[in-house]
């Protein structure tokens, strides 16, 4: 087991592949049936890249997500916690995730996750409106991550970067190709959608990564505010 090149994200190569674990910030946790190594006192939760954008692009080789130790995280999209479980381990007790969805069902199932971890709050909510949970965030967050897969999810990324994304933070948009227009072909769209976040005066394209084979037609642009 050796730490990745992320805080609290850590590798173990094996005759398979790497896998991927996060530093447990509980060491009791387990909430996704996920694989558990306990080392000198500390508890490794093995994480799906085939259940985890993020951890896809991570397993991608992505060169920079902006999630650390002590972030404050906006993620959008969050469904029933499983990335942003993870997200939690990350970023630590110092740090704090928002999670926003807007299925009850989910997040429902999001509440009961959260209440085990201190440093996740669940909001019910649509993220097309991000007026509605400004009172949620006093203060602008060092990351946006979004994973809504919605035909304008661009335009629904950007509309909270510029709400809550401070200046030098990171913006995470993991992009499905198929919700945009099925009729296209997912490499058109994913230049289509670089040209656009290039053509924007206030974020710059740092990073980019198709997230195949672990996510068909996906791919996780990393942008930073400037």
């Amino acid at each position: 087991m050796r730490q990745a090149r992320f805080d609290n994200i850590y590798e173990l190569k094996t005759k398979r592949g790497v896998r991927l674990f996060t530093k447990s910030l509980y060491r009791s946790f387990r909430g996704f049936e996920e694989a558990i190594i306990k080392k000198d006192g500390v508890a490794y939760r093995e994480v799906d890249p085939e259940r985890s954008k993020l951890f896809a692009a991570v397993a991608k080789g992505a060169s920079q997500i902006g999630i650390r130790e002590g972030s404050s995280v906006l993620y959008l999209g969050a469904s029933h916690g499983y990335t942003p479980s993870y997200v939690s381990d990350v970023i630590g007790e110092e740090g704090k995730v928002i999670c926003v969805d807007f299925a009850p069902r989910v997040v429902r199932d999001l509440v009961f996750l959260c209440e085990k971890r201190e440093n996740m709050l669940p909001l019910l909510k649509d993220c097309r409106h991000p007026e509605t949970y400004q009172d949620y965030l006093p203060e602008k967050v060092d990351v946006v991550f979004q994973d809504v897969a919605q035909r304008d999810q661009v335009a629904i990324f950007l509309k909270n970067v510029r709400a809550y994304l401070k200046r030098g933070g990171y913006g995470l948009l993991a992009l499905k190709a198929r919700s945009v227009d099925v009729t296209m072909k997912p490499e058109a769209i994913f230049k289509d959608v670089f040209k656009e976040l290039e053509r924007q005066p206030d974020v710059t394209v740092v990073d980019k990564r198709e997230l195949a084979p672990y996510e068909k037609d996906h791919i996780l642009f990393v942008v930073k505010r400037r």
